[in-house]
C-alpha cells in the first residue's frame, strides 16, 4: 500500500496503434464505429427475440442470451473510448477510470470464457446423454449456472486489479493499446512489477485453460458420439454445427493465450501485431456470435421472419384504412 503514495499521474492516454498514420484515423474510427453498432444491434436483436418469444425459453437459448448480453456489455466498455480517440483525438482517460475499464474488460472476458464452458456442457449433455438431457439441463439449472458465471467472473479480475493498483505510476502515461488492460498498465509502473505480472498470468491461465480444457473434453466426447451415428446426414449436420462453434472458441482462446504468454516470456512480437491479436479475440467473436449461434438456428430464423412480417403488416394497416375511408 505504501507504493501507491508515489503515484503522481492523474490520467492515462490511449494511443491505439502506434504505427498507424494520422491520415487513416478517420477510416479506423469509422471501422470501429461500424463494428460497435453492428455488435450492439445484432445482440440486442437476439435479446429482444428472446424476451418476446416464449418458445425460446430453453437452456441453449438462455445461454445464448447470457452470451449476447455479455458481448454487448464488453463492446460498450471497450470501443467508445478508442472511437473517440481516433475520431476526436480524445484519448485521455482518468487514472481510476482506466482501472475501472481494465476491471470490466477482464471481467467480461472471464465471463465469456465461463459462458462458453456452460455452452460446451449443454452440447455435451444434449448429444452424449440425449435421453437424460431434459432432466439434467432444465431451465432452472441453466439460470443457476449462468448467474453463477456472472458472479464468479468478478473474482479473478478483482485480484489482478488490486495487485496492479499497489504499483506506483509516476512517469510514462501512454497506453499503447486500444483500451486499458493489465499488460499495458503494469508496463507503465515505476517499480518492479514481476510479481504482479506473474499473479495476473496465473489468474488468466486458470480462467482460460480450465474452461478450455473442459470444452476440449466435451467436444472430444461429442465427436466420438457423432461418429457412432448411423445416419450420415445427422452426422454431417452435427459436425457442421460443432465446427462453427469450435472456430469461435479457437478465435476466442488461441490469440489470448499467445498474447498473455508472449508478454510474460517476453517473446518478440511487434506492438501493432499484439494489438491486432487483442482486437481479434476481443471484437470479432461478439460481432459474429449472433450470426453463428442465432441466425443460423432454424427456430430463431422462423421467429424473426414472423416478427418482420408482423411489423410490415402493422405499418401497412393504416394505409389500408385510409384507402378504405
Amino acid at each position: 500500500m505504501l507504493l501507491k503514495n508515489f503515484t503522481t499521474i492523474s490520467e492515462f492516454i490511449i494511443v491505439g496503434f502506434p504505427g498507424l498514420h494520422q491520415d487513416y484515423y478517420g477510416l479506423v474510427s469509422v471501422i470501429f464505429f461500424l463494428v460497435y453498432t453492428t455488435t450492439v444491434a445484432g445482440n440486442t436483436l437476439y435479446l429482444a427475440l428472446f424476451v418476446s418469444s416464449e418458445s425460446l425459453r430453453k437452456p441453449m437459448y438462455i445461454i445464448l442470451a447470457s452470451l449476447a448480453l455479455s458481448d454487448m456489455c464488453f463492446s460498450t466498455v471497450a470501443l467508445p473510448k478508442i472511437i473517440s480517440r481516433y475520431w476526436f483525438d480524445a484519448g485521455a482517460t482518468l487514472f481510476h477510470v482506466c482501472f475501472f475499464q481494465m476491471q470490466l474488460i477482464h471481467y467480461f472476458g472471464t465471463l465469456n470464457s465461463l459462458i462458453m464452458m456452460i455452452m460446451g456442457l449443454d452440447r455435451y449433455v444434449a448429444i452424449c446423454y440425449a435421453l437424460r438431457y431434459p432432466t439434467i439441463m432444465t431451465n432452472h439449472t441453466t439460470y443457476i449456472l449462468n448467474i453463477s458465471a456472472w458472479v464468479t467472473a468478478m473474482i479473478a479480475p478483482s485480484i489482478a486489479t488490486l495487485h496492479t493498483l499497489q504499483l506506483p505510476y509516476c512517469g510514462p502515461k501512454l497506453i499503447v493499446q486500444c483500451f486499458c488492460d493489465h499488460i499495458s498498465i503494469t508496463s507503465l509502473a515505476c517499480a518492479e512489477n514481476t510479481e504482479q505480472k506473474l499473479v495476473a498470468l496465473c489468474v488468466a491461465l486458470i480462467v482460460l485453460l480450465l474452461p478450455l480444457a473442459f470444452i476440449i473434453y466435451s467436444y472430444f466426447h461429442i465427436i466420438a458420439s457423432v461418429m457412432r451415428l448411423s445416419n450420415s446426414q445427422s452426422r454431417w449436420k452435427t459436425f457442421a454445427t460443432c465446427s462453427t462453434q469450435l472456430c469461435i472458441i479457437a478465435l476466442f482462446y488461441v490469440p489470448r493465450c499467445v498474447v498473455y504468454i508472449s508478454s510474460f516470456l517476453r517473446f518478440q512480437i511487434s506492438t501493432d501485431f499484439r494489438i491486432l491479436l487483442t482486437l481479434l479475440y476481443s471484437l470479432i467473436p461478439p460481432l459474429i456470435n449472433p450470426l453463428i449461434y442465432c441466425l443460423r438456428t432454424k427456430e430463431i430464423r422462423q421467429i424473426l421472419s414472423k416478427w418482420v412480417k408482423r411489423q410490415t403488416a402493422m405499418r401497412q394497416s393504416p394505409r389500408i384504412n385510409v384507402i378504405t375511408l
